[in-house]
């Protein structure tokens, strides 16, 4: 049997996949953008309002905007390993954008989105950012209660792990299947 057109179904049946990886694959670089943006952008004004002044407290008890400068991973977790933390991050990035040969599920396009804004925004930042290239610090500005200082690509990151240890427990999978466990 024949699809319209004269061609055969398989071929509209690949067709019609590809359109759906390709949705998909625009899902998670609209997600990654948005989230780029969004950090980068809270990162300039947090330093331009924060640089050199009190911490400024949000809303009482619970979220304070102090701007620190962290030589660490998320949180200010593991201090002096930046050079390190750079390479993993472009490991993590290459990593997401290979993916996209079998991604089909919207799920795991944002949660890859999650992931991939959040690793280049502080990528950027290690990049560009004082001391120099791969040693730079991250802006942090976000604080809660006891919890560290924080910015919106780790909380990203931590968003998209949260959302990858779901998907995989519900075993949903990249290709939008679902495994028999």
């Amino acid at each position: 049997m024949q699809a319209t057109g004269g061609a055969s179904l398989s071929d509209a049946q690949q067709s019609t996949a590809d359109t759906h990886r390709r949705r998909r694959v625009g899902w998670l670089f609209v997600t990654a953008a948005v989230v780029l943006a969004a950090d980068l952008a809270s990162k300039i004004i947090a330093v331009s309002l924060l640089e050199g002044a009190a911490p400024v407290e949000v809303l009482p008890s619970l979220l304070t905007l102090r701007l620190v400068r962290n030589p660490g991973a998320a949180f200010g977790v593991a201090g002096g390993l930046t050079v390190i933390f750079s390479l993993v991050a472009a490991v993590v990035i290459v990593a997401i954008l290979r993916t996209t040969r079998r991604l089909r599920s919207a799920p795991w396009a944002a949660c890859l989105g999650l992931l991939l804004g959040g690793a280049v925004g502080n990528l950027v930042d290690r990049v560009f950012r004082s001391p120099g290239p791969l040693r730079g610090h991250v802006v942090d500005f976000l604080e809660l209660p006891h919890w560290p200082v924080f910015n919106l690509a780790d909380s990203a990151i931590v968003l998209g792990g949260v959302l990858a240890v779901a998907l995989t427990a519900t075993g949903r999978q990249l290709d939008g299947t679902r495994s028999g466990g």
